[in-house]
C-alpha cells in the first residue's frame, strides 16, 4: 500500500479471474494486478473497489482512522472483489454514505460510476479509463463494453463531462495511475483538445 497523495492510498493485488495471454483489445486485455484505493475523507475512511488477498491487510489503516466509519464503494458491477468480506469484517463501522468530499460520477450509458475525491482532486474510475502503459490514459477496449452496446465514440462522448472537473490525479484500477495533469490525460484519452 502506497500513499500517493495526502490521505489517499493505492495498492494492487492479483485478480483471480485474470487470464494470461490476453490479446490487445480483447476482453482479457488487462494486467493481473489490479488497483484499489482508500481515502481518508473528512467523515469516513472510503475503500473503492477493494481487492485484498487477506482482509487483515487493511486493518492497520482502518485502526489508524478509528474516529471514522468505513464506507465501501464499487465503481462497476465487475468490481465486487473483496467487498462482501470487508463488509462483514468492518460491519460495526460501516457507513452507507461516505459523506462530503466524495462524490459519485455516473458515466451515462457506460455502466460505471466513477468516484470524485474533491480534496485531492482525484478521480477513481473502474473500467472505462485505463493506464496506457506510457504514463497516460486510454479508454477501455470495445470488447469490455459489448454487453452495453457501446463503442469508442460513444464512450468518448460519455466521458466528456469529466473535463468539467479539475482532475489532477486519475487512480485507475487497471494499469498505472496518473498523478499529475489528470484532466489533460483524460482529454488525450478521449481525443479532444485540453
Amino acid at each position: 500500500m502506497q500513499e500517493l497523495l495526502p490521505g489517499v492510498w493505492r495498492w494492487t493485488a492479483k485478480h483471480a479471474a485474470w487470464k494470461p495471454g490476453g490479446a490487445a483489445g480483447s476482453a482479457d486485455d488487462w494486467p493481473e494486478d489490479v488497483g484499489s484505493v482508500a481515502y481518508a475523507a473528512p467523515r469516513s475512511l472510503v475503500l473503492i473497489d477493494p481487492l485484498v488477498e487477506d482482509e487483515a491487510f487493511l486493518d492497520d489503516l482502518v485502526e489508524r482512522h478509528e474516529d471514522r466509519p468505513v464506507s465501501i464503494l464499487q465503481t462497476v458491477r465487475f468490481h465486487s472483489r473483496s467487498i462482501e468480506a470487508l463488509e462483514r469484517r468492518y460491519a460495526d463501522r460501516l457507513a452507507p454514505e461516505p459523506g462530503p468530499g466524495v462524490d459519485p460520477v455516473p458515466i451515462a450509458g457506460a455502466g460505471e460510476m466513477m468516484v470524485w475525491l474533491d480534496g485531492p482532486r482525484a478521480l477513481v474510475p473502474g473500467d472505462r479509463l485505463l493506464g496506457d502503459g506510457a504514463g497516460g490514459l486510454r479508454m477501455c477496449p470495445d470488447s469490455w463494453m459489448r454487453y452495453l452496446g457501446l463503442e469508442q465514440a460513444g464512450l468518448a462522448e460519455a466521458l466528456r463531462p469529466l473535463l468539467d472537473l479539475p482532475v489532477e490525479a486519475v487512480l485507475v484500477s487497471h494499469g498505472d495511475p496518473v498523478l499529475a495533469g489528470g484532466r489533460d490525460a483524460i482529454a488525450a484519452a478521449i481525443r479532444v483538445d485540453p
